[in-house]
């Protein structure tokens, strides 16, 4: 299965709610990727531009999305932002593949000086 992190944020009423009555978004969010075929690997809340992120598997980018699209349905989220992630391993395969096959830049480009 493919790794996966959505960043997300909610929306007032959201947080509104949350505060008044916390609960588990996390294991919320584990049952529903299951039934959906994938698996959560965590979640966690942060400071900054996003108010969380969760990091999961799903075996396609369909499902992946699907996962994103029925979590925000409800309206609590009002942004998400979807990342494919890769291994250190998956990574060195790709830089292996890479390096099989050079590509040639732009005839007039050159880079800028350093």
């Amino acid at each position: 299965m493919s790794l996966y992190m959505t960043q997300f944020s909610y929306t007032a009423e959201a947080w509104k709610a949350l505060v008044k009555r916390p609960e588990d978004r996390a294991a919320v969010f584990a049952e529903h990727a299951e039934k959906l075929g994938g698996r959560m690997v965590s979640l966690y809340y942060c400071m900054g531009e996003f108010d969380g992120m969760v990091i999961y598997e799903a075996p396609d980018e369909r499902t992946a999305a699907a996962i994103v699209f029925t979590v925000a349905s409800p309206g609590h989220i009002k942004e998400t932002k979807t990342t494919p992630l890769m291994t250190v391993e998956e990574t060195m395969e790709a830089m292996e593949k890479a390096k099989a096959e050079a590509y040639p830049a732009p005839k007039l480009w050159s880079p800028m000086p350093s």
